[in-house]
């Protein structure tokens, strides 16, 4: 007895992988039983021939899914026939075990809990397959650990995803809806999504939505990251936010240092142009702003990642990780062309870019909140007349496909053959692709000193018609 083992258990090995042939019958009776309603239940519910461990009930249910597509009658009957001609009745037992599924069903009244049944055992299944090829690939992938990590969460975040892929109900769709359209009356500015701090942008684009990617391109030196750094603080410490409420940014600067990125924004706030502080040529009262806009910065709830060469999976798993954790309402990534796709990198830059584009766009989907993406142009408007294009994106037309939201930017002063490349103040926002709203151009003003944005006085074309569109409103609600 001594040398007897403190239990035995089965080897892995041994062990059989979770399901219930029970339950399984019971679907596949229910259906013979009542097949119009208990088969819609199942796609519902996203049963798939998967779903089934015993083969013989993947098969049927595989037939009996074939047959409802093309609108065939099932029955005991068709589904033998069906078997028969494909010559795989005898693989499910022959005609007497079709009969034996609806012998073993009392009624189909209990498809649902049959049906739940056979959803759970799947899920667990699944989750141990990931489990096994992630056992797998620690022990003989040559990958970096990081990269093996961010492909194992996605693998297991795809598996939740399938889960909560039903349909939602329309009255519920509707409510929600209703929802956005009460928050637009009560704020009377027109915004369904998150303000971006500026007034003609919002305009425009109603806010940045979420579960939208909203692309921001241009040539180098036009000013796009200091855009999207002046979207970020707005959004992080409140400025001219409609609510004044701070919300959470994250940013992913795959160019920039987390250093260089704060210290533009240090000068940004403080008005302090960074090259005099770069040669130390700041006065007294110039620093004192700087340590006020580093106390402002502190409270900022932004979350920054300088991690160069980013993969795109691994960008999604760190930025899922931002979400959970931190509640980030925004996310930034500058820019597109520095991101990899290690699976597609092989297949040339057009699918890779593809690649990262739409995962990207998943992304937005995925987490619900609004992606911001800096992207490159290639040469053309420089050989134009410097304005940009939908085909000026650069390296994939995947990138104009996938986005809600694609706006240019363009300063003069960096075009040589523009009408106006002596105003140093003038820039240029062109909406050029809206899914849910209109496209043109919006005029902004650049401060160059402080890297700042700004609205213009009048900076929407079309804003009349807009700022019309409102005070119409208002006096149909005074009268």
């Amino acid at each position: 007895m001594a040398n007897e083992p403190a239990f035995s258990p089965a080897t892995k090995a041994e062990r059989v992988p979770p399901y219930s042939e029970e339950a399984e019958k019971g679907v596949l009776g229910s259906i013979l039983l009542d097949p119009e309603r208990v088969i819609d239940v199942c796609l519902e519910q996203q049963l798939v021939p998967d779903s089934f461990f015993v083969p013989a009930h993947k098969r049927i249910f595989e037939i009996v899914v074939e047959m409802s597509k093309s609108g065939e009658a099932i029955d005991i009957l068709t589904i033998a026939e069906r078997l028969r001609s494909s010559g795989q009745l005898d693989t499910v037992g022959g005609s007497v075990y079709i009969d034996r599924l609806v012998d073993s069903t009392p009624t189909a009244a209990h498809a649902e809990y049959y049906i739940d049944i056979v959803r759970q055992k799947h899920l667990l299944r699944a989750v141990i397959a990931c489990s096994r090829d992630a056992e797998n690939d620690c022990y003989t992938s040559e990958q970096a650990a990081d990269l093996i990590l961010s492909r194992v969460e996605q693998s297991f975040m795809d598996i939740t995803e399938r889960q909560h892929g039903f349909m939602v109900p329309w009255p519920e769709t509707v409510k929600e809806t209703m929802e956005h359209v009460e928050q637009m009356l009560v704020n009377k500015r027109g915004i369904s999504g998150l303000s971006t701090g500026y007034r003609d942008i919002d305009k425009y684009t109603m806010g940045l939505r979420p579960g939208e990617m909203i692309v921001l391109a241009a040539r180098p030196s036009m000013g796009k990251t200091s855009l999207a750094v002046n979207i970020m603080e707005n959004i992080a410490l409140a400025q001219n936010m409609p609510d004044r409420t701070p919300r959470p940014v994250g940013f992913f600067s795959l160019e920039m240092s987390r250093e260089s990125l704060v210290l533009r924004m240090l000068c940004t706030h403080a008005e302090v142009p960074a090259f005099k502080l770069t040669g130390g040529y700041v006065p007294t009262v110039a620093h004192g702003r700087l340590t006020q806009a580093a106390s402002a910065l502190l409270k900022a709830p932004v979350y920054l990642d300088d991690t160069g060469g980013l993969d795109i999976l691994e960008l999604r798993a760190r930025a899922r990780r931002m979400w959970k954790k931190q509640k980030v309402q925004l996310i930034i990534i500058d820019y597109l062309q520095l991101l990899h796709s290690r699976e597609y990198q092989r297949q040339g830059r057009q699918a890779e870019t593809a690649d990262i584009s739409g995962n990207l766009k998943a992304m937005a989907k995925e987490l619900r909140i609004p992606v911001l993406v800096l992207s490159q142009l290639n040469r053309a408007p420089e050989q134009a007349d410097g304005k940009p294009k939908l085909a000026d994106l650069r390296d994939s037309g995947a990138i104009e496909q996938d986005a809600d939201v694609v706006c240019f930017l363009r300063r003069p002063c960096r075009i040589e053959n523009d009408p106006e490349h002596e105003d140093k103040a003038k820039a240029y926002l062109h909406v050029a692709k809206q899914r849910n709203g209109p496209t043109g151009e919006i005029t902004m003003n650049f401060d160059e000193d402080y890297t700042r944005f700004r609205d213009a006085a009048h900076g929407v074309d079309g804003a009349d018609q807009l700022d019309q569109f409102s005070e119409e409103a208002e006096v149909v609600e005074e009268t």
